[in-house]
């Protein structure tokens, strides 16, 4: 065995550090190749004999607590043993510094929650949220719970979301995972109490309900473009809303389309 800390992110041996560290092997060989020494890695309990323990302390310093926390909840199930690799720890890092800069969007990069009511993709993504979590935190499932906070990060922060019906909510269901920042975001939110005092969210389905679809505009059936209409629509009304579209109309070149087949919430297909 050798010490994990002498072993970097591509396998690779510090031999000086590894003489040092084992006087015996001072003056022996080390045979590399292309120019570098590898070694193997095994997936083993964390042991003091196996050399193969790594101090936390080091880890919060660079990273911060909640870093480290969120990492090993990501590594995998926890009833499984799972290879430790730091190199891994700067993507959760870096999840923790984009859902910082959503609470940051204000003038020069200042806190910033708006008091606007919050749009439907906005609420989607929130409750798709608390449901997956809610759902993961029963199972012990920690691990898809983090994937889950960073696909809603990266889609509130696609949908320029700064409402604060939308992100307090996440600062409460992400306290678990990440409490220091939780903390420290809910703390700027405006509130004197601990966030883990507040209620936790509640899912509510009918943000989830689909109320518009993508429908493929098919011509002799080979589909040319999508449009996006409400579900609601009758037949006539899809017909009459693709045919009217600019598309359409440039893919029949001023010709009136033969037939056209509709089947709501599925298929538009014109034949020419």
């Amino acid at each position: 065995h050798a010490d994990v800390s002498l072993v970097n992110a591509s396998d690779e041996l510090d031999i000086e550090g590894f003489r040092e560290w084992r006087p015996e092997f001072k003056d022996a060989e080390f045979v590399k190749e292309n120019g570098v020494f590898q070694v193997g890695r095994e997936v083993e309990k964390m042991s003091k004999s196996k050399y193969n323990v790594v101090n936390p302390d080091a880890i919060c310093e660079e990273y911060g607590a909640d870093a480290l926390r969120l990492y090993e909840m990501f590594l995998g199930p926890l009833e499984q043993s799972k290879p430790w690799n730091t190199a891994g720890i700067t993507g959760v890092f870096a999840f923790l510094k984009k859902l910082w800069r959503l609470y940051h969007s204000g003038e020069n990069g200042s806190f910033f929650l708006s008091e606007d009511k919050p749009n439907q993709g906005a609420l989607k993504t929130l409750h798709k949220t608390i449901k997956k979590v809610k759902e993961d935190i029963e199972d012990f499932s920690f691990n898809t719970s983090v994937s889950t906070f960073m696909i809603c990060v990266n889609e509130l922060t696609s949908q320029k979301c700064n409402a604060r019906g939308i992100l307090e909510p996440l600062i409460i269901l992400i306290s678990p995972y990440a409490p220091h920042v939780a903390e420290e975001l809910w703390s700027m939110a405006g509130h004197d109490t601990s966030v883990s005092h507040a209620d936790f969210p509640e899912f509510d389905e009918k943000f989830l309900v689909e109320d518009q679809k993508e429908y493929p505009i098919s011509f002799n059936g080979k589909m040319r473009f999508t449009l996006t209409l409400p579900l609601d629509l009758s037949k006539e009304e899809i017909e009459k809303r693709v045919l009217g579209d600019e598309k359409t109309q440039s893919q029949l070149g001023g010709k009136p389309p033969r037939k056209v087949i509709v089947v709501p919430g599925k298929i538009v297909n014109i034949v020419i």
